[in-house]
């Protein structure tokens, strides 16, 4: 399943993704700071790859066409202090760019742009559901997964294009009802 910036504006059927995750997903707050949230953990990076990808669309949503060339591709894996895997991240990047707001790069982005007090607007472009034989592999989960791609736009123009993976919507609401709570209901 797919959704673009009218499923991203409207919102999905409570049926479909609880409130309380939509809130999350489609909103327009930072993952690496709301996973820290939900967690009670503080987020870390583990930084898979960083390489120029140049003039290719290298795989990534149509909204790479706004970062000025040549471009930089980020991979990282999201995880707790302790370890967990919670999300899978790629960005895209200028590569003259990256540098000035990327200063530690082994760093989650949101912090090194709070700590840069970098003013941005995350525009939530649309989302995806489903499966995923290689990220079911690399987090141990058969959960479906929910993904989101969107531009952070600074100063004018796009300052990168980032697309977010993870199981975490399924996951937590069930463990949250193993535990006996209901708190929301799919």
């Amino acid at each position: 399943m797919q959704g673009g910036k009218e499923t991203v504006q409207q919102g999905l059927p409570h049926s479909q993704l609880a409130p309380t995750w939509q809130m999350l997903l489609l909103g327009d707050g930072s993952p690496t700071h709301l996973l820290q949230l939900l967690t009670g953990e503080q987020t870390e990076v583990d930084v898979i790859d960083m390489s120029l990808v140049g003039q290719r669309d290298d795989g990534a949503p149509d909204e790479i066409k706004a970062i000025a060339e040549p471009r930089l591709r980020r991979q990282v894996w999201l995880r707790t202090a302790s370890g967990q895997r919670l999300a899978y991240a790629a960005s895209w990047w200028n590569a003259d760019m990256v540098d000035d707001y990327l200063q530690n790069r082994s760093q989650p982005i949101w912090r090194s742009l709070s700590t840069l007090h970098t003013e941005l607007y995350r525009d939530v472009r649309g989302i995806h559901y489903g499966h995923c034989p290689a990220l079911e592999a690399e987090f141990g989960e058969k959960a479906p997964f929910w993904g989101r791609y969107y531009l952070f736009w600074h100063d004018g123009p796009p300052l990168y294009c980032q697309s977010e993976y993870s199981y975490i919507f399924c996951a937590y609401e069930l463990n949250l009802e193993l535990r006996g709570y209901k708190l929301w209901v799919f």
